[in-house]
């Protein structure tokens, strides 16, 4: 099916949004650990919590900012937030202590606008265009990560910190200009559960020991990344002799590198239906990446060779964690998976920078890294556990209003049709939400069963 000029627009748009706040977070991450030391009263524990605070708000904020969006409206959210979001900037610019630096950091990720975006794309997408619209989203994702490692430190070296955060600032409000100019409005708001979070679905979620498996892990792989961050800037200056303007010609390749040794590991995954063993993989190779840290802080090859096989395990898992809950998640409440999940993700990062900090400052570097370690190996035997996941996939089949009261003779027939795997009736969207396997769903089948 062709995409809509809306459809076109909407997603550009969002997938831009996307990218401008994203990479305002990620830019001082190469960074910041190097030049917060200038700070009154730095201290790892502090630095730690500097990198990490955006994550502590935005875990808290972006469910409740969700729903908010459903009641008065997603571009007024989303705006609030991008305003939030540049004060946020602001306040880290012009600081001259760790507490103000926090307070702007804090700040930052209290503009939790992630899931309202969502939401408005749904808004802007037909069903059938969506899941290619939230690739595209992905992928910007991902993009304004490698990009931030690599203008991060160079951006830098024009006014340090400062520097980055005023540029975050201007990001943001030209963000809101996107959001005012170039977003479509949507004429009517969408209430799906595939996309939304809701709470009569959390008990569902909670108690799902996968998903649970889930929400661990993507807390982990991320406070592990915001922890390295305090300590590789550091190797990466004392082993190359690099002022921290230049580290982005070092973070660049080393991303480049990383993620083309982890294409075909993605491919094998999905192709040949091999998830859960390369999951397991990629999480042993985490942890083997950091053992090999500990032996490489004084010699420039070992360090980055270690940061390829890290960026290369966390890469994948990245972008295959997400694929993981929708598969996982019971039928018509990935929206609701996908909200804990991505909370989980922003607190594990809050997580990693305070304990992080608190651990270097307390033990050092090594028992740091050590520790670190040692949370990977825990996830590791937890995700040995994980349920072989089967391939499916939602699909959200609108019910003519003519048949609704036979909700559990439908019901029980759309279960009975191949490659259906379960099926969820949502009486108060005239829709059913399924789980079903592309390979054997017709949904021309679908759709004659529900014929008066």
């Amino acid at each position: 099916m062709i995409w809509s000029s809306q459809e076109k627009r909407a997603t550009s748009s969002l997938a831009v949004l996307y990218a401008i706040r994203m990479l305002g977070l990620f830019m001082v991450m190469p960074v910041l650990a190097l030049y917060a030391e200038n700070y009154s009263a730095a201290t790892p524990t502090l630095i730690g919590f500097a990198i990490g605070a955006y994550g502590l708000t935005q875990a808290l904020l972006q469910i409740p900012l969700g729903w908010a969006s459903d009641r008065i409206g997603r571009k007024p959210i989303i705006i609030g937030g991008l305003l939030v979001f540049a004060l946020g900037s602001a306040v880290a610019a012009s600081a001259t202590s760790m507490t103000m630096l926090i307070a702007g950091r804090v700040l930052q990720g209290a503009g939790a606008i992630a899931s309202t975006l969502m939401a408005l794309l749904s808004d802007l997408t037909r069903e059938e265009q969506r899941t290619k619209a939230m690739a595209v989203i992905g992928l910007s994702i991902g993009f304004s990560f490698v990009l931030a490692m690599m203008i991060g430190p160079s951006l830098s070296s024009f006014n340090g910190l400062p520097g980055l955060f005023w540029a975050t600032t201007a990001m943001a409000l030209i963000g809101i200009l996107i959001v005012l100019f170039w977003v479509p409005t949507p004429v009517a708001q969408k209430q799906h559960r595939e996309q939304q979070t809701s709470a009569r679905l959390f008990g569902a979620v909670l108690s799902n020991p996968e998903l649970l498996r889930l929400n661990l892990g993507i807390a982990v792989l991320h406070g592990t990344l915001v922890a390295l961050f305090l300590i590789i800037p550091h190797w990466v200056a004392a082993t190359m002799n690099l002022p921290a303007s230049k580290h982005g010609f070092v973070y660049l390749p080393v991303m480049l590198i990383a993620f083309a040794l982890m294409v075909p590991f993605i491919v094998i995954a999905e192709s040949k239906r091999k998830m859960k063993t390369v999951m397991l993989g990629a999480i042993a190779l985490l942890g083997v990446s950091m053992l090999i840290m500990t032996v490489s802080h004084a010699q420039q090859t070992p360090l980055i060779v270690s940061c390829i096989l890290f960026f290369m395990a966390f890469n994948w898992l990245e972008a295959s964690l997400p694929s993981l809950v929708s598969k996982l998640s019971p039928a018509g409440a990935k929206g609701t998976a996908m909200g804990i999940y991505s909370s989980c993700q922003f607190f594990g990062a809050f997580l990693g920078g305070a304990m992080g900090g608190w651990s270097l400052e307390k033990w050092g570097t090594l028992p740091t890294l050590y520790a670190l370690a040692a949370v990977v190996g825990l996830w590791w035997v937890v995700a040995c556990f994980m349920r072989r996941p089967q391939h499916l996939t939602g699909y959200r089949l609108a019910v003519p209003t003519e048949v609704t009261h036979k909700a559990q003779e439908l019901k029980a027939t759309l279960g009975a049709l191949p490659g259906v795997a379960e099926v969820n009736w949502v009486p108060e969207e005239s829709a059913a939400y399924l789980k079903i396997d592309k390979a054997l769903f017709d949904p021309r089948l679908a759709y004659d069963s529900l014929r008066p």
